[in-house]
């Protein structure tokens, strides 16, 4: 069992319907993560998922309190979720800066995964801008300075590169297909453990005592379909996952 933190992974949409005349709004919170959370609690982890829109509030701001996890999963929230909690952007107040904590408390044990999305890496119009961040410096890819994501509504295929290792074990040489995915420059002391289109798809590092893992693509829709999360080695690979972040056999 792993006790795992899950940020971000849900938005609100605002809509307004237009009827003739008439004009209605309303709200929706939507949970994308849905998946993956019952992936992982089905094999025993202990997992919390953080919202979107409470990271700001509520992610960890010290040692002590990311030391209640294992493992931290930053999914489609972008870098400003972690830099600025209320004290910061509405009162003008300091507060510790999170993306230097996170690296702080990997070097020390922790376990860090990033996965794809529109505000991972840097994601959509460079508006996640993880790079030149603390994060980038721990993680086992370099991240562009620019609009970094690659759509292929034709679909994509991840494939092992062969090399033997935890994550990856007895998962399919070839996955289902993707609908997309960030390009990531692997780091030198990175092991990419599967391509998709020659690019980093899957990679992991060591970084002081404690794990990165990159995963270029999503955890669900659009650019994770319901086969991709249907395929047994989803949950297999995310088990596997956490289990290597959190240097657990």
């Amino acid at each position: 069992m792993v006790r795992v933190l899950l940020a971000g992974e849900s938005w609100v949409s605002a809509v307004d319907d237009h009827k003739g005349y008439d004009v209605f709004s309303h709200a929706q919170v939507h949970i994308g993560c849905a998946e993956l959370l019952a992936a992982l609690r089905t094999r025993g982890h202990d997992v919390v998922h953080l919202r979107s829109h409470d990271v700001a509030q509520d992610f960890p701001l010290t040692l002590e309190e990311l030391g209640s996890y294992e493992v931290v999963i930053l999914s489609d929230v972008g870098a400003n979720s972690l830099l600025l909690p209320p004290q910061v952007f509405e009162q003008g107040r300091r507060a510790p800066n999170r993306l230097k904590l996170l690296k702080e408390w990997v070097g020390g044990g922790g376990g860090l995964m990033m996965a794809g999305g529109y505000l991972s890496f840097q994601g959509f119009q460079a508006k996640a801008n993880y790079h030149g961040t603390p994060i980038e410096d721990i993680l086992p890819v370099e991240i562009l300075t620019s609009d970094d994501r690659v759509e292929a509504p034709e679909g994509v295929f991840g494939v092992l590169t062969g090399i033997h290792h935890p994550v990856v074990s007895d998962l399919d040489q070839e996955w289902p297909y993707l609908l997309g995915y960030q390009r990531l420059v692997a780091r030198e002391d990175a092991v990419v453990l599967a391509e998709v289109d020659g690019n980093p798809l899957l990679a992991v590092r060591t970084v002081g005592q404690g794990r990165t893992l990159a995963f270029a693509s999503d955890i669900s829709p659009h650019w994770a379909p319901q086969e991709f999360m249907d395929w047994p080695g989803y949950s297999a690979l995310f088990h596997n996952a956490v289990t290597w972040l959190a240097g657990k056999p």
